[in-house]
């Protein structure tokens, strides 16, 4: 009757690929089990070298899902105090060039026993369910919490035919949460509006990020010259992050901004079209390979300039603030939550853009105060997700029976109910087809995972394997 409350965390990235749903997760698998009184899983892809070799940088590779863990237990011990008790465990995933996503491989539920199939997060719920075949995740899970990190929106809107495949999308991505999620969680109005939806910002930063800013705070109460660089951006070099509105607004108002310095960060497919724009526009620019935000080197920058709108809640933007530093960033729902931050400047339009960068060069920023940097911290962000997703409301649930109903009752929820499960049968069949999941976009050959995953994770091969579609 006591039991610890399960919650087996879902996502579509891992370490050593810095991607914001690699991250995330992570520190939200640690902070929810850091007091003990829930047992958390966090599940996570695992990829065979291959396609290793073609996400994770510097040539990072692992033999085994051990060594892979020990990579990923070891980073986020370096970066907490904290006393690591969740498990981890893997599930097939392939990468798609063509998305630059990791897609899961099979029925990823499998993943979980039925006797610990509590609560489920779904870190990216629409990424994780586009092709999923195999146990509804509502009927594998008491209850199926999803936490939207990426508008795909705004993503395919800038490729072609991007509106069209936005239109489809849209309703794609509405059926599949409608189908396997009891609750979603969009992290800012960013992201398009969906089934039982609420709008909150369940994410914190790194503690590593709030001792830097202590240091700063510190520094400036002292006297002491805290930031001694001007201005930078650090992000995934792809166009669609920000890069092409950066370059334009320091294209189109070089002259007021004459003089003015930006250093940018990162790695992408499209770092030689970046350094090639910024070279033609003669930009007073300085391009460099990516590093970790908690590298020194950025320690004493100013100001952090962020013009993307392709994100959902920008990670590295709450690292800076809570850096200490001053943030320009674009009047976006996706920063609706720093605007409360004293370092947070927004603008309408590229003259706001150029008065508040010149702005904020020629001053200190505010020190951060306790209540902000809380605010910031992962500690504040679990107790808005456990609010939020009525986590606390379920364990207490789970022990209480439910009421009982006459015999034969229907109600319009039941009648939800049904639609919902045709709708859920409909979606399995299609995702069963192999002809049909390619034209939808699904990889080749991914109902199952191939024999070399099979190895790998130490799953029973395909073709001694029975996979029941519920």
């Amino acid at each position: 009757m006591s039991r610890k409350q399960h919650i087996a965390v879902f996502t579509t990235a891992s370490l050593p690929w810095m991607t914001g749903t690699a991250v995330n997760p992570l520190f939200r698998a640690t902070y929810l089990a850091k007091d003990g009184r829930r047992e958390v899983t966090l599940v996570i892809p695992w990829l065979s070298l291959k396609d290793q070799e073609v996400v994770f940088p510097n040539k990072i590779t692992f033999s085994c899902p051990t060594d892979h863990e020990a990579y990923i237990r070891h980073w986020l011990q370096e970066r907490t105090n904290v006393r690591l008790q969740f498990s981890l465990i893997f599930y097939p995933g392939r990468f798609s060039k063509e998305k630059r996503s990791i897609l899961p491989v099979g029925d990823i539920t499998e993943t979980i026993s039925d006797e610990k199939a509590d609560i489920a997060v779904l870190e990216e719920p629409e990424h994780l369910t586009w092709f999923h075949h195999g146990k509804r995740w509502k009927i594998k899970f008491r209850r199926v919490i999803g936490v939207v990190h990426t508008n795909y929106l705004e993503y395919v809107k800038r490729e072609k035919n991007g509106y069209i495949q936005s239109f489809i999308l849209r309703y794609i991505n509405n059926w599949v949460i409608d189908i396997y999620c009891h609750r979603v969680i969009r992290l800012s109005g960013a992201t398009q509006d969906l089934p039982r939806s609420i709008i909150c910002n369940v994410h914190g930063v790194n503690p590593k990020f709030l001792e830097i800013g202590m240091v700063k705070h510190w520094q400036q109460q002292r006297g002491e010259p805290a930031f001694t660089k001007g201005a930078y951006y650090i992000g995934k070099m792809i166009w669609s992050k920000g890069y092409k509105e950066l370059l334009q607004l320091l294209s189109k108002y070089q002259n007021e901004l004459s003089g003015t310095q930006v250093d940018l960060f990162g790695n992408g497919e499209d770092s030689e079209q970046v350094q090639e724009s910024a070279k033609k526009l003669k930009l007073a620019v300085n391009i460099y390979p990516g590093r970790d935000h908690l590298d020194p080197l950025f320690n004493d920058y100013k100001v952090f300039i962020n013009p993307s709108t392709t994100d959902v809640v920008c990670t590295t933007t709450a690292e800076a603030l809570a850096m200490g530093k001053t943030v320009i960033c674009a009047n976006h729902p996706s920063n609706d939550f720093f605007k409360q931050f004293p370092n947070c400047h927004t603008y309408d339009n590229g003259k706001e853009f150029a008065q508040l960068t010149l702005k904020a060069l020629g001053e200190d920023p505010s020190p951060v105060t306790d209540e902000f940097r809380r605010k910031l911290s992962w500690e504040a962000a679990t107790e808005r997700f456990v609010m939020v997703a009525e986590l606390n409301q379920d364990a207490h649930e789970a022990i209480v029976p439910s009421t009982s109903r006459p015999f034969m009752f229907i109600s319009s929820q039941g009648f939800t109910k049904t639609i919902e499960q045709a709708s859920a049968v409909l979606h399995n069949t299609v995702s069963g087809i192999e002809a049909a999941r390619r034209a939808l976009g699904a990889i080749p050959m991914t109902l199952q995972p191939d024999d070399q995953q099979c190895r790998e994770l130490g799953l029973t091969p395909p073709e001694r394997k029975q996979f029941w579609s519920s």
